[in-house]
């Protein structure tokens, strides 16, 4: 495949040729070759695929919500090249066994990935080390879907297992100490946000952050919904994370979003929210991860004490990102940076995040003046709904993951669910994508 006249994130227009699985050449002009599929980049951006390292496909356990199959394909469908799933599963993935079960799902999936590894009382290291896991965590400090929250010693335990491991550690950082338990009278949509404080979050942000510098080692921050929280972790020489739905939601969307705008760490005031934002586009946050965590309609049309927690992201965070770009409010390379560059450096993912020569050919093709309107509708997930809904995107329309396409959005093309057997490891902890069929 040849990209012709595509406009990089650094605003360079180049050609970029794709031989195999890998970029063959990144230059200002290039003469097609015999038989090579040549794509008209002229007044598109060419980024490089989104590594996602916060979604929760829901396999083992609960396929209802979602599964590797429809995860991925919506994965695919929103420029997102590798996803990184989290522990809290049924069973959870704390041992060896547990592992090799999800990664049995995970054969399903159309993108590539890393499967992390979970902390509980009962995990078992030894095991779960044997195999390629991609990070420990989300390493939960209090309970979020699937009941994962540890105490402090355990973390402390967790970190030195991983630094022997020299593997990552990514945390879920809220204080259940400090929730606000008089929420639990009321049963408004806000009550949420009002019982799992901001204090909560900052201040085991704070204290996972002492113990690892007390260590010597780093931790990946998941989810920081806070500027205070986001700033202690910079400080501190650790990286974070932060949502598309922290970006653009706060409490105020809440009477219309109701239950489904329940998530964990809840959604912020709007003055957070905004300093979140500034946050994200001055340099400040290291990554953009959606915590993809969907569940069905009928089970977020409860109570806001019964609904669980989280929303599904994976398909519509570039396209929203884009729209940003495109507004002026975001820089293209900040773009990059956030969705692929940092994530590959932070989690030491070789020959990803980047449009070189000899990097994976993970591409983004999008074309910043066809917007559409977020429908839940039209998206790829199992879950039937969106937070998003009726939000201006720009959506890709071709993504490859090493050189094989496998989304192209004129004729709605995508590779069928039966795969190949996986290529070996890329690295040593994001297993490849199957054959050319494909909180």
């Amino acid at each position: 495949m040849l990209v012709r006249n595509a406009t990089l994130a650094d605003g360079r227009r180049r050609d970029v040729r794709v031989q195999g699985e890998t970029i063959a050449a990144v230059e200002a002009d290039l003469d097609p070759l015999d038989g090579e599929r040549v794509v008209d980049g002229d007044g598109k951006r060419l980024l490089p695929g989104m590594i996602d390292v916060h979604v929760h496909f829901r396999e083992p356990g609960a396929s209802h919500k979602e599964t590797w199959a429809t995860g991925s394909k919506s994965a695919a469908a929103g420029g997102v090249t590798t996803v990184v799933d989290q522990p809290n599963t049924s069973p959870p993935t704390v041992d060896g066994a547990a592992f090799d079960e999800k990664s049995a799902f995970a054969d399903a999936s159309l993108v590539d990935y890393g499967i992390n590894g979970g902390v509980t009382a009962d995990w078992d290291p030894d095991s779960l080390f044997e195999r390629p896991v991609f990070a420990l965590g989300e390493v939960f400090l209090a309970d979020s879907t699937g009941n994962m929250g540890i105490e402090e010693d355990l973390f402390a335990e967790a970190l030195a297992a991983a630094d022997y491991e020299n593997v990552s550690v990514t945390v879920h950082a809220e204080d259940a100490d400090l929730f606000n338990e008089s929420a639990r009278d009321r049963d408004d949509a806000d009550a949420w946000s009002a019982y799992r404080t901001a204090d909560a979050e900052v201040a085991a942000i704070r204290k996972a952050c002492a113990l690892a510098t007390e260590r010597d080692t780093s931790i990946h921050v998941a989810h920081t919904s806070t500027p205070r929280g986001i700033d202690i972790a910079s400080e501190a020489g650790m990286t974070c994370e932060v949502t598309p739905h922290h970006m653009f939601l706060s409490r105020n969307d809440l009477d219309e979003l109701g239950t489904f705008g329940r998530m964990n760490p809840p959604l912020r005031r709007e003055k957070r929210r905004q300093r979140v934002y500034d946050r994200v586009a001055d340099g400040t946050v290291d990554v953009i991860a959606t915590d993809h965590a969907p569940h069905t309609r009928a089970e977020k049309d409860a109570s806001i004490w019964e609904a669980p927690s989280g929303v599904p992201g994976v398909e519509t965070a570039l396209p929203l990102l884009v729209a940003e770009a495109r507004a002026g409010r975001l820089s293209y390379e900040r773009v990059r940076d956030l969705t692929a560059a940092n994530p590959a450096d932070i989690f030491d993912i070789s020959g990803k995040g980047r449009i070189e020569e000899g990097y994976d050919a993970d591409l983004v093709l999008v074309d910043p003046e066809e917007t559409y309107f977020v429908s839940a509708g039209r998206l790829h997930t199992k879950c039937d709904w969106s937070p998003f809904d009726g939000r201006e995107a720009v959506f890709p329309q071709l993504v490859t993951v090493r050189g094989t396409p496998v989304y192209e959005r004129e004729a709605e093309v995508m590779p069928g669910s039966e795969l190949e057997e996986f290529a070996d490891p890329v690295g040593e902890n994001v297993r490849g994508r199957g054959g050319e069929t494909g909180d």
